[in-house]
């Protein structure tokens, strides 16, 4: 069987490593083979809801998606391609319970670069004239927010780290990894073939603990189904932004087409799936809250209907916040656990990998490596905001 020789092979062809790939060729380390088991993006990434904002109350975090919306912003100029970003603004809301923390977290953003403005429910009624907006009693606008496609996105970041040398393997399994003592030296592929690299990536999203565990780690990610429904709004609703509501924990943006996207943002509760076979219908309960959220926020939309829906899967870790570190194992580095996160931050992700690779830690102070740490799990010190909202606590 042949043998292949690089730098770093990264597993997994979808948004975080082919964006990984793209920030490696940057620093000029091109002798880099992504394997994608499929074709590129062709797994979760093609189920992402595509949401723009920087509203995290981990400092990290929200330093992560400010710096990524320059990539986002600059997209035709970078890649020369278009990657569905439409930046159309994002607004969330909050109710009186968390007006306190959600100042705070406000200013926490604010202090990494974020460009955000608490407003006033007159300037939200303007953006959104269809809401009810009685029920909350602080907002925030972020003007740089927006949706985009993350599949278009993997492509475009494929597509540039090709242009500068790296090679792509798709529908190309991995099946093991090459480890000699207590160091990764490659993987093998499940036509037999070899690659000896220096590094392995895995980016493997919610295949990951799968893939892992026969190496001894025990990665604490949870499968989550997740289901996203399209909503007719049986109106022309104009030009509005992207609606984060932590009131009656929902999301909503609007479609090329004119079509609302859903999301339900309570997920105290979380449907544990396989990812090589769950359903992608939508089920009779999250028609029901759909219906019901938009009802109740959107009471002037009195002949919306509901025009289909689909399903993917979060890889979700305990504190609901990604895995981007070197692991336990010499030259294996791990991207995982994304929970929902991973498109916004992408473009930041994959220049935090390429630092790991090349440096084994951060260049940017305000996005220090040991945030990220896949042994802050063992050591009981998760990932978590100091601004908590009380009823919503997976917005980070």
């Amino acid at each position: 069987m042949s043998t292949e020789t690089a730098d770093v092979v990264i597993v997994g062809g979808g948004l975080e490593g082919s964006s990984a790939a793209y920030a490696l060729s940057q620093l000029g380390i091109t002798d880099v083979v992504i394997v994608e088991r499929g074709t590129v993006g062709s797994g979760m990434t093609a189920k992402s809801s595509g949401i723009v904002r920087c509203h995290y109350g981990v400092p990290s975090l929200a330093a992560m998606a400010t710096d990524s919306l320059d990539t986002f912003e600059n997209a035709e100029e970078i890649f020369g391609a278009d990657i569905g970003f439409r930046q159309i603004g994002y607004v969330v809301g909050v109710g009186s319970p968390n007006v306190e923390p959600f100042r705070a977290s406000l200013a926490a953003q604010q202090a990494v670069g974020v460009l955000t403005e608490e407003v006033d429910a007159g300037a939200v009624a303007d953006l959104w004239p269809q809401a009810d907006l009685s029920d909350f009693a602080a907002f925030a606008y972020e003007k740089r927010g927006g949706y985009g496609d993350a599949y278009m996105t993997a492509q475009a970041f494929a597509g540039g780290a090709r242009a500068a040398g790296v090679r792509l393997r798709q529908q190309s399994p991995v099946v093991d990894l090459l480890v000699e003592g207590d160091r990764v030296t490659g993987v093998r592929l499940a036509d037999g073939s070899t690659i000896s690299a220096n590094t392995v990536v895995v980016a493997t999203g919610a295949w990951t603990r799968g893939f892992l565990a026969p190496f001894g780690f025990d990665i604490p990610i949870r499968v989550h189904r997740e289901e996203i429904v399209m909503v007719a709004p049986g109106a022309d609703l104009g030009p509005v932004p992207v609606f984060s509501d932590l009131v009656s924990l929902q999301y909503v943006r609007p479609e090329v087409g004119g079509d609302i996207l859903f999301g339900n943002s309570d997920l105290q509760q979380i449907e544990d799936a396989d990812p090589d076979g769950y359903s992608n219908r939508l089920t009779e309960t999250i028609r029901d809250i759909a219906v019901d959220k938009i009802g109740t926020r959107f009471p002037d939309l009195t002949e919306a209907a509901i025009s289909g829906g689909y399903a993917g899967c979060y890889d979700v870790t305990p504190d609901w916040n990604p895995i981007i570190s070197r692991m336990p194992l010499d030259g294996l580095v791990l991207a995982a656990g994304f929970s929902g996160h991973g498109f916004k931050i992408s473009p930041a992700v994959g220049r935090l990998i390429a630092d790991l690779v090349v440096e084994g830690r951060s260049r940017d102070p305000r996005i220090p490596e040991r945030d990220f740490r896949f042994e802050r799990f063992a050591e009981n010190d998760p990932l978590t905001t100091a601004f908590p909202y009380v009823g919503a606590g997976e917005m980070r």
